[in-house]
């Protein structure tokens, strides 16, 4: 890695990022496995809903809640997809750069062996890392109308 133009803090910056790989990685894995999780619990709501479409079936009924209560009620329930659909893209986006300095580095010494090691597993993030973020925001997307609805049902009712 120590080349005569290198300087100390590029390498200190190559070695941090190098660092970061492997906990991305994880991360992608997690993230992914939480839209997994909350694609099926989505499609059980959805049909807990075709059974009974005018319910209200995830906020608090009666009038001890205020306004500010549920609308804070469906922020939090909405907050972790809508930090999945965001961050996935980043983290995806984060395991494919940290590999493509030594796939540069590779490419320049004529090596094509590591060049595919490297950005193999990088390429497979970024599409699992843009697959959840895909998957939670259509959740988001949908749960929110749904949640709205819920909340408009409850205020017009108090009314």
């Amino acid at each position: 890695m120590n080349s005569p133009l290198s300087n100390p803090i590029e390498d200190l910056l190559l070695e941090l990022a190098q660092l970061f790989q492997w906990p991305v990685m994880l991360l992608v894995l997690i993230v992914f496995g939480y839209a997994i999780l909350k694609l099926g619990a989505f499609v059980v709501e959805g049909a807990r809903r075709l059974r009974r479409p005018h319910e209200v079936l995830l906020l608090p009924t009666g009038s001890r809640h205020s306004i500010e209560s549920l609308e804070l009620l469906v922020l939090r329930e909405l907050e972790g997809l809508r930090l999945c659909s965001r961050i996935a893209p980043m983290l995806g986006l984060v395991a494919t750069m940290i590999p493509l300095g030594p796939a540069l580095v590779a490419v320049s010494a004529g090596n094509a062996d590591n060049i595919t090691s490297n950005l193999g597993a990088a390429f497979a993030a970024v599409i699992v890392a843009l697959l959840a973020a895909s998957i939670t925001f259509a959740i988001y997307t949908v749960r929110r109308r749904w949640l709205l609805q819920e909340l408009n049902q409850l205020l017009t009712g108090r009314e």
